[in-house]
């Protein structure tokens, strides 16, 4: 798995409906982190429960406290165009981007890892063309990736 996190002063996730227009799905009700959610093909449930332990303590907010020091919120939209390879051509290959019935369930358990955790997450919807809206606090942009940490793979 691999997330970009960005600190956020305020952000939401808006989705287009065909004949209610645009629709807010999901919004920080306060400053907290935004994460963008790549899976690939290799993820398991023990990358999507790592990541989410070492963001909920990740040291990232002002004053170098952690989303669980200050119960900051955060805002987690899916992204599979993270794992995109632009190695050859001028076209980005998608191949190493996990299909939704993979990855659809890896990143439902990353996001229930972190309310079980104690966070409140609010997210935009998987698979939907969303438009994402964020105020980026700092800048603060990190890319976290589980193949990074210390968790052995099987």
């Amino acid at each position: 798995m691999r997330i970009v996190l960005q600190r956020a002063s305020s952000a939401r996730v808006v989705v287009s409906g065909s004949s209610s227009g645009a629709t807010v799905v999901g919004e920080l009700p306060s400053p907290g982190l935004v994460l963008f959610v790549g899976v690939t093909h290799d993820d398991t449930p023990d990358d999507a429960s790592a990541l989410a332990s070492k963001i909920w303590g990740l040291r990232v907010l002002e004053g170098e406290q952690s989303a669980s020091d200050l119960q900051a919120p955060m805002l987690v939209i899916s992204q599979f165009t993270l794992y995109a390879t632009v190695r050859k051509g001028r076209r980005p290959s998608w191949s190493q981007a996990a299909p939704g019935p993979v990855s659809q369930p890896l990143f439902e358990l990353f996001v229930q890892c972190l309310r079980d955790l104690g966070a409140h997450v609010e997210t935009g919807v998987f698979g939907a063309d969303m438009a994402v809206e964020l105020v980026n606090d700092g800048p603060v942009t990190l890319m976290v990736d589980s193949a990074d940490l210390a968790t052995p793979r099987g």
